[in-house]
């Protein structure tokens, strides 16, 4: 079982911007291949890291007002968001080593 929890688009202020923890937040859709080869790596950090920061996936197929008020331009991206700001950002697909210093901060 995943540790990332999934949120929609109405659920994403009351989950993420609201969060007393920091967020990584992956972007991401189905029909994306790169999406696909970082999951297991946010799959991974959310594992060894959920106490500290939650992990959170949305599809942005099922996504668009959030994908317009963020300005996400190509998928995955990756944003850590903390007290309802964001902080942090990837795009693309990325090694673990760059989201491990994404996040490393917020830890």
């Amino acid at each position: 079982m995943s540790a990332v929890v999934t949120v929609t688009e109405d659920e994403f202020d009351a989950v993420v911007k609201r969060s007393d923890r920091p967020v990584l937040v992956d972007f991401w859709a189905t029909w994306c291949g790169p999406c696909k080869m970082i999951a297991p790596i946010v799959d991974e950090l959310a594992r060894a890291h959920g106490e500290s920061m939650l992990f959170v996936k949305v599809d942005m197929d099922a996504a668009s007002r959030l994908q317009r008020s963020l300005q996400i331009m190509s998928l995955p991206t990756l944003m850590v968001f903390h007290g309802g700001d964001v902080v942090g950002e990837l795009t693309g697909a990325q090694s673990k080593k760059k989201i491990v210093k994404l996040i490393t901060p917020f830890l």
